[in-house]
């Protein structure tokens, strides 16, 4: 099922995600860090209150690592180097001791074993990645049994003037290197049909709603 409605969305491939995101690297704090602060505190104090050793999945540029207390050991990983370089200065800089690798990694194909993490978070990826579902199954098998998956990401409008927007831009979803329109369905079937998977929490967050905070256990 979760396929089905996977396949209702534009395709993305890794090569559009890696030439879109080496070229939003040198602006990408400049022009997201605002509007999505809210979603990564969000997660960031959501793993905060868990502590333990987690897998940060499209950590990107960094943005969160400062957010999380010095009870959670991070490692991040990102398929776009370019970006991972500003993670690398950030950690540098910021003297963030409890970040314990920064790894050119894909999302859907995870080097770790079975159960490497108590935790995940996974911040803004869903819609940047070819194969959301295959994603998922991937993070949830590095994390161990009654861990969590937090996430933070866009989840597009079922219909309106919104959802036909986010149509239009969805056909140049290759060049952002996201997908604007990702509907709850794509994430809503894959936990249904997952029964190690449990959804604790499901709130959108400002500004205005654009992105949502998903809290999963793992079973």
């Amino acid at each position: 099922m979760a396929a089905d409605s996977q396949e209702r969305v534009s395709s993305i491939t890794h090569s559009d995600v890696e030439d879109a995101y080496a070229r939003w690297a040198p602006i990408y704090d400049k022009v997201f860090t605002l509007v999505m602060k809210p979603g990564r505190t969000a997660a960031a104090e959501a793993i905060n209150r868990l502590g333990g050793k987690v897998i940060d999945v499209g950590v990107g540029t960094g943005l969160e690592l400062p957010m999380f207390t010095r009870n959670v050991r991070l490692t991040g990983i990102d398929l776009s180097d370019p970006m991972l370089e500003i993670a690398r200065k950030r950690v540098q800089d910021e003297k963030l001791d409890n970040v314990e690798g920064l790894l050119v990694m894909d999302a859907m194909n995870l080097t770790f074993e079975d159960g490497s993490f108590d935790h995940a978070v996974v911040p803004y990826v869903l819609t940047t990645v070819p194969d959301p579902v295959r994603t998922m199954d991937e993070i949830a098998r590095v994390v161990r049994k009654g861990g969590e998956i937090v996430l933070v990401n866009h989840i597009g409008a079922e219909s309106g003037p919104i959802a036909a927007i986010e149509g239009w831009l969805g056909k140049r979803g290759a060049s952002l290197g996201w997908r604007p329109e990702f509907p709850w369905a794509i994430l809503g079937d894959w936990i249904a049909s997952r029964p190690d998977i449990t959804l604790i929490e499901r709130r959108k967050l400002s500004p205005l709603g654009l992105f949502t905070l998903v809290r999963l256990a793992r079973g």
